[in-house]
């Protein structure tokens, strides 16, 4: 599979005029080619078996605290109980809501309508033999698709590290010139970079509108695919909240020296791999994302914000620590030790959510001071 990646990537370089793609057409590849992109192969991901771990598949109980959160939006703002997922993965994220949800609260949970944007056929088929797809819960490939179904959308879209996942644009300051990073084939046949001179209007547009000044030889991830996609989201959702889970970085923070080299990298069985052009299709390839790029073109497609919180403070103020359970089993491997253990990991020093936040956006008729308790 390896091989055949290589050769259509090959193949997509040489038919350019200047035999070279930018990083975006490269990650596009490697990440979701149908048959041997990374996401889309029949192999696990997720997990001590996988390339990474995520909150929600370090435990149930931050799926459970989040049909809390869903559960009182929903009804403090008069939506009616529809959630769209973005990115599902496994499906143990909304597993943990849906039963979580059923137990709280059984009333609202039989008009409970789940939505799940889910691009990988393997991912979409872990969630059929986790989830009850069907009325209630509904797959779909794209976004467009769901609009077709849900033309008028009221509800709440929730993602829990999408962004991180979108495809880039490289770029890199050299010689007080930008340049536009892209993937070549060297003298031996191998992946390479090569620089050219930056011509995309949309970079520099990116660049203007955000207010970036690189220093010399400072590279940076520019998000144009995220940018697209929250314009198609700005002109799905009708009234409604946004909740975007993922790690990343203020422009101020980008602009610190430690980030000179950019996020781009990869994740194979839990080691990071700083060269994107190894292991093609084989390996997991992330970026941390731009939270103000995030907020300021959400608000250039009406999606206003509200509020951006840290991972463990959010945890923390939503009510997790409700979820510790009392026991006296000595046993560590009990379901309540591991839960507590896991609570204790979401929230303590040094642990993942202090490298993620939570932010809050929102479209239509909504109530930002009253969207959830502790705002």
């Amino acid at each position: 599979m390896k091989n055949e990646l290589l050769n259509i990537l090959y193949e997509q370089i040489q038919q350019t005029d200047d035999r070279a793609i930018t990083y975006e057409e490269y990650i596009n590849t490697v990440l979701y080619h149908p048959l041997h992109g990374y996401y889309m192969k029949p192999t696990q991901k997720i997990g001590k078996q996988g390339d990474f771990i995520t909150s929600s598949n370090l435990s149930n109980v931050f799926g459970m605290l989040f049909a809390h959160v869903l559960i009182d939006i929903s009804k403090k703002q008069k939506l009616p109980f529809i959630i769209c997922e973005i990115g599902a993965g496994n499906g143990r994220f909304a597993k943990a809501i849906l039963d979580e949800w059923e137990k709280a609260d059984p009333r609202s949970f039989s008009k409970v309508t789940y939505l799940i944007i889910e691009t990988s056929p393997y991912h979409r088929q872990l969630q059929r033999d986790l989830l009850p797809v069907g009325k209630q819960v509904q797959q779909f490939e794209s976004l467009d698709e769901v609009k077709q179904n849900y033309p008028y959308f009221e509800g709440i879209i929730i993602s829990n590290e999408l962004f991180d996942a979108f495809p880039v644009r490289i770029i890199e300051k050299r010689d007080q010139q930008i340049c536009e990073v892209k993937v070549s084939i060297d003298q031996d046949g191998k992946l390479c970079e090569r620089p050219f001179q930056l011509e995309d209007e949309q970079i520099m547009d990116y660049l203007n509108g955000q207010k970036i000044n690189l220093r010399e030889q400072q590279r940076f991830e520019v998000p144009l695919a995220m940018v697209s996609y929250l314009q198609e989201m700005g002109r799905f959702i009708h009234r409604g909240v946004i909740i975007t889970i993922d790690y990343g970085y203020t422009n101020e923070e980008w602009m610190l020296p430690h980030h000179q080299a950019g996020s781009l990298r990869g994740y194979l069985k839990h080691e990071m791999i700083q060269n994107p052009l190894q292991h093609p299709g084989d390996m997991d390839l992330t970026t941390h994302i731009s939270f103000d790029a995030l907020r300021f073109y959400g608000e250039k497609n009406k999606l206003d914000f509200i509020v951006k919180m840290r991972q463990d403070e959010f945890l923390l103020a939503a009510g997790i620590l409700e979820f510790l359970q009392e026991h006296h089993d000595p046993n560590p491997f009990s379901e309540k030790s591991k839960q507590n253990r896991a609570i204790r990991s979401l929230i303590m020093g040094g642990g993942m959510s202090q490298s993620f936040h939570v932010m809050f956006q929102k479209k239509g008729e909504i109530d930002s001071g009253n969207i959830i308790k502790f705002i």
